[in-house]
Order: structure tokens, then sequence, then C-alpha cells
């Protein structure tokens, strides 16, 4: 699973690396993103990418109530094409997620402890996600959302974790965001747990299992 993960970088630094424009004012750097949280997403508007902020926790179009997308910050590679809450996002409204890192917890006896993975080059982490839209029928208001996309764990992750979020390669950013992309087949390729990607995970503090803190200590490595 994904539950939370850091985005340092601003939106203009982001545009520039996925040759998109900055619809967004800068939120600041973040370091312990959690769901229902708003963060930065990177969609494609007809013939242009935009860097936009979407809430985490997808709620699909015909939701009756918000409430839903407290559960729905992550959906399963393997399910994610026939789930009623995806399906229709999965076929026509896919996103990218730029971070930093992004945390996962392994369990040591009674407590749990965080670990933050990241690109081994240090380079922006792209998250395979999806995106609706959907209208407050009390408020009119229109809420746009997103889910990450997560897959078995690869050798990487597996000593901590048994899923990770889906990582794109920058060769898989037009294909996945294009909505005429539509075949399935070509989509589930996508999501396979990826082996060629560098990523160094060490422990950080157990104060990112509070959503409340922040800061850049978060992100250090545990003693350093």
């Amino acid at each position: 699973m994904c539950g939370r993960f850091a985005q340092q970088r601003p939106a203009s630094e982001l545009a520039e690396r996925f040759a998109a424009e900055p619809l967004v004012d800068e939120p600041g750097a973040r370091f312990n993103l959690a769901p229902t949280d708003d963060a930065l997403v990177v969609v494609q508007r007809e013939d242009r990418r935009a860097i936009v902020a979407y809430r985490w926790g997808l709620i699909p179009h015909w939701a009756e109530r918000a409430a839903v997308g407290t559960k729905t910050f992550n959906a399963r590679a393997e399910t994610v094409a026939m789930s009623p809450m995806f399906r229709d996002a999965f076929r026509r409204k896919r996103c990218l997620v730029p971070v930093d890192a992004f945390y996962e917890w392994r369990r040591e006896g009674k407590s749990r402890q965080p670990f933050a993975i990241r690109r081994a080059d240090g380079d922006v982490l792209a998250l395979a996600g999806l995106w609706s839209g959907w209208r407050d029928p009390d408020s009119g208001e229109l809420r746009r959302t997103f889910t990450i996309v997560t897959a078995p764990a690869n050798r990487s992750i597996a000593a901590v974790h048994d899923r990770m979020p889906v990582v794109l390669e920058p060769d898989l950013w037009a294909a996945w965001l294009d909505p005429e992309t539509a075949d399935t087949g070509e989509l589930q390729a996508m999501l396979q747990p990826d082996e060629t990607t560098e990523l160094e995970l060490y422990p950080v503090s157990r104060l990112v299992n509070d959503a409340r803190n922040e800061g850049p200590e978060l992100l250090r490595p545990l003693g350093g």
C-alpha cells in the first residue's frame, strides 16, 4: 500500500520535469502527506499536461457521499480494471503522482518502524494514479480526487512491505496519461512490479507515524 509520501519540489520544477503547465499555487514543501490531503498530480488536459492539486482519496462520480474517499487512497493493480470504484477512472482518467519519497512500515515487535523509499539517483518518482471529479449534492462544489495504484512489492521493498505503489518510468508517461490509451491489456502491462528502477530505503523517525507532524527532519535517515 501507500499511505504517506513527501512532495518537496515546487510546482514550477515539476512542470519542467513533466513538460507540463503549472496550474496551481505553490503549496510549499510537504514531508508527510496523508489521505484526504491535497497533493500535486500530473494530468492530461486535451493537448497539454498540467500540474494541479487534487485531494487524495478517490470519490467516484456516482458516489452519494464524500466519505467514501477516506477508504480509496489506494487501488490494487490486480483488480483496478474491474472494480466499480475505479474502473471508469482507469479507462479514461489516469494521472501521475510525483513524489520525492514514499513511506512504508515494518512491524517490529509491538511497534511499527517507518522507512522512506526514494530513487537512488535522486530524481522524482512518478507513481501511477487515477483521478475523478465528484459534485457534492449538498453544496454543488466540484471536487477532484485521486488514488495511487499499488502492486506486489519488488525485491527492494519486499523486506519491509508486501505491496508498493506502481512506479512509471518516463517512457510510459505519455501512454499512461493519454485518455485515448484504452487497451486494458496495454494499461495492465504498465502496472507490473518494476525491478529496473533503483530504489533506496532507510529507516526514519517514528514522527512520521502521526500525520500532524511535518518538516524535513521526517525524511532524514534515523540517527543521521
